[in-house]
């Protein structure tokens, strides 16, 4: 593969790439979620092969530049690299975490290459 980065990220290769690899990043998750049902010795197996096949997708990225982001579990700001697909039925005052990545934010050397998606929470004060 090339090492130099493209001169504009909507090169359709890059776009390929990018859509791929997050379609990758989501058959991953579903797949852990399937997983988690099996028993143990089972589970263990086929969660080896997802982290493997997450592993070499990390590895195409980095080869092109670029890297997934999961904001998982932060305090969610308007100003983050993520959509929130539930803020509407929080009050302004609320303070949200990042419940679930939808669509993980992909970074490249130069910064934000496309934005994520996620479902948010509220934090409990107690």
């Amino acid at each position: 593969m090339n090492d130099k980065q493209p001169a504009s990220c909507e090169s359709s290769e890059w776009k390929a790439l990018i859509d791929l690899s997050i379609e990758g990043w989501r058959f991953a998750r579903v797949f852990g979620r399937l997983t988690s049902r099996l028993d143990a010795s089972e589970a263990l197996r086929y969660t080896n092969q997802a982290r493997y096949f997450l592993k070499k997708i990390d590895d195409v990225l980095q080869g092109s530049g670029l890297r997934i982001v999961s904001l998982e579990g932060q305090v969610y700001d308007t100003g983050m690299a993520v959509s929130g697909l539930n803020v509407a039925d929080f009050e302004p005052n609320d303070i949200l975490i990042v419940d679930q990545m939808v669509e993980p934010v992909i970074m490249g050397p130069e910064g934000l290459v496309r934005g994520g998606t996620a479902m948010l929470a509220k934090v409990n004060s107690q």
